[in-house]
């Protein structure tokens, strides 16, 4: 098998600040409340006129030029994401049109929290067995436009933004291990329950507002402290190494509770752990990848070093990368 690594990454934030500060005028909640229950100080919200797509093209383009490549030169383009412009075209058709990527194929994944390792993981798969060299990777959400803002229990964790990599072959390293891990039995812990073809827009689906996120948040903690070691251990075994040889772990930035819970059970120290929730919140798809992005800008990441990406979300689904800078 060919080796496959991350040759560039990108990210793009939205303008908008919204503080705990801010949530304290618009729900009954405190910032006392929120940062001990979640690790979350402020999140990132998209203009009015700013869609996914636009969010990952800014990423995208970064990435791109992190990874020396013209768009032209990308032959696949893949969308992490479950707030996309519209339910079709597929998002990562958008961004090919607006990057000037002609010759790449383009398809949307939505794999929620997850879906950036998801991404990982498809891409790695075209690359390995030599359809493709050089394939395009975002993960971006815009979930302040399914977040109900009068629910004080889901409005304060999440927040917006895009991240993006590049994946080609590589010499030495790159991604070691990957896995994926499903459970359709638990749709009902995380989901959006209107807009979809089950029940479709309507009077009575808007009035309920059935189109925000509906969270089962208690319920969810232990399944996802569990589903996360999990993968990170098989990961890491795939990987024919220990969690001592994991330099950085970067988790998905849900819930700081849930990152610590997960680190205490692998038994890895704090200082080993990737945070950036207290600035960004849950952003879903990008999350995994912004902060694989802040990672690598702010020297944690050095060539050489083992990374461990490590994230769940709804479907319930959940996955784990290593990867060898």
């Amino acid at each position: 098998m060919k080796k496959i690594g991350i040759i560039g990454v990108g990210k793009y934030l939205p303008e908008k600040v919204l503080t705990n500060a801010d949530l304290e005028k618009m729900v009954d909640t405190s910032d006392e409340w929120i940062t001990t229950r979640t690790g979350i100080k402020e999140r990132r919200l998209a203009a009015k006129n700013e869609a996914a797509s636009d969010l990952a093209l800014a990423a995208c383009r970064q990435a791109l030029a992190d990874a020396k490549l013209k768009p032209e030169e990308v032959e696949l383009i893949i969308v992490a994401t479950v707030t996309p412009d519209m339910q079709f075209p597929s998002t990562a058709c958008l961004v090919q049109s607006g990057l000037g990527a002609k010759n790449a194929v383009c398809f949307d994944i939505s794999a929620a929290c997850a879906g950036f390792i998801y991404a990982l993981t498809t891409a790695q798969q075209f690359l390995a067995c030599g359809t493709y060299k050089n394939v395009l990777v975002a993960g971006v959400e815009v979930l302040s436009s399914v977040t109900d803002w009068q629910d004080r229990n889901t409005c304060v964790l999440f927040g917006d933004g895009a991240g993006a990599a590049v994946l080609s072959e590589v010499e030495s390293g790159g991604i070691l291990s990957t896995y994926l891990g499903s459970n359709g039995d638990m749709t009902e812990l995380l989901n959006v329950p209107a807009g979809g073809s089950r029940l479709p827009a309507t009077k009575e689906t808007i009035e309920k507002r059935l189109h925000y996120v509906k969270m089962r948040g208690n319920e969810l903690f232990k399944i996802a402290v569990k589903s996360m070691a999990d993968a990170a251990l098989i990961a890491v075994e795939r990987a024919g190494l220990k969690c001592k040889d994991i330099d950085l772990v970067i988790p998905h930035q849900a819930n700081i509770r849930i990152i610590l819970a997960v680190a205490k059970k692998l038994g890895f120290v704090e200082d080993s752990i990737y945070l950036n929730i207290a600035r960004y919140g849950n952003m879903s798809s990008a999350s995994s990848a912004i902060a694989l992005c802040d990672a690598v800008r702010e020297g944690r990441v050095k060539k050489g070093d083992t990374i461990l990406l490590d994230a769940f979300g709804a479907g319930l689904v959940w996955g784990a990368c290593v990867i060898q800078w």
